[in-house]
């Protein structure tokens, strides 16, 4: 067992730097995690054991300006699968799992649309694209997020304003103060399991997140509210999708709309389940289909 405990920084070729965290077996296929909005390169314990268990190597790296990783300004979604790239030939690895929660669920897909390799695909509580057909992107969102989406949809000026008071909030964030700091995002179920090691584990991210500021989650928000760069039916791998219709953070209408365009999409859409509860109550299902996906299809050619 290989394990790192503390971040790599990569210089990557135009000169940025990008903060990578990685443990599990040296020979392990990469289970590659994209982070929530906002977050950064730490992930619960509960996951990486998760991905240990399965004999697969753990790799999440803190996106442009989260962390230590540099801002990348104007980046957009599929700018990702190029970071990624250089994390897989970093590596050494011609292939990899690919999985994102929230809004690490956009990154995960362009890297299902855009990097070589890509056995699978999981996207967990995942965003959905902005002003596409057949989805009403706010409906059924909690206040504060409708509020964060709308100054982005204003500009990055007006988003800073917005997102600048939290960044101390968020710098001092404890377990037991998330459920007060985003009372209209949570529904009781993933209040529930905002206890103990895994509430550590979110209240962690949001510290490391802003660390340096809040370029990187003011430059997501950005991304989400402009075209993603690539389209979904590039993706050619199989697709996961969990998605549960207590949501408030990124509402049910947004996995069902990402099932129904995705053509190899496998969904799973959760009544009673929340954005965290999910991740939490059914990782083992998740990770399990996941892997009987890898026993049974040809890994591609690169």
């Amino acid at each position: 067992m290989e394990t790192f405990d503390s971040p790599h920084v990569l210089t990557l070729r135009d000169g940025r730097q990008l903060e990578v965290r990685v443990s599990g077996p040296t020979e392990g296929l990469p289970f590659i995690f994209h982070h929530g909005t906002p977050g950064a390169a730490t992930a619960s314990r509960q996951l990486e054991d998760a991905i240990h268990a399965r004999g697969m190597r753990f790799v999440t790296f803190s996106r442009p300006g989260y962390g230590q990783s540099s801002r990348h300004p104007g980046r957009r979604v599929v700018d990702v699968a190029a970071d990624t790239a250089h994390v897989m030939e970093w590596l050494a690895a011609p292939q990899c799992v690919v999985a994102g929660m929230s809004g690490g669920g956009p990154h995960a897909l362009a890297c299902g649309a855009r990097l070589a390799g890509v056995r699978a695909v999981l996207v967990i509580s995942g965003v959905a694209p902005y002003g596409v057909e057949g989805l009403d992107w706010f409906e059924g969102m909690g206040s504060d997020n409708v509020d964060e989406f709308g100054a982005a949809l204003r500009g990055e000026a007006t988003l800073r304003d917005y997102l600048t008071p939290y960044e101390e909030v968020l710098r001092g964030m404890e377990a037991g103060q998330i459920v007060a700091s985003m009372a209209s995002l949570l529904p009781e179920v993933d209040r529930a399991v905002l206890t103990d090691e895994y509430g550590d584990n979110v209240a962690a991210s949001f510290r490391h997140a802003v660390a340096h500021g809040i370029d990187g989650w003011l430059d997501d928000d950005l991304a989400f509210a402009q075209p993603w760069g690539f389209a979904l039916d590039e993706i050619t791998t199989a697709t996961f999708i969990w998605q549960g219709d207590a949501d408030l953070m990124v509402p049910f209408a947004h996995g069902q709309w990402l099932a129904r365009q995705l053509p190899h999409a496998r969904a799973h859409l959760e009544p009673g389940e929340g954005h965290l509860s999910i991740e939490v109550r059914r990782l083992d299902e998740m990770l399990d289909e996941v892997v009987a996906a890898l026993a049974t299809t040809e890994p591609p050619l690169i």
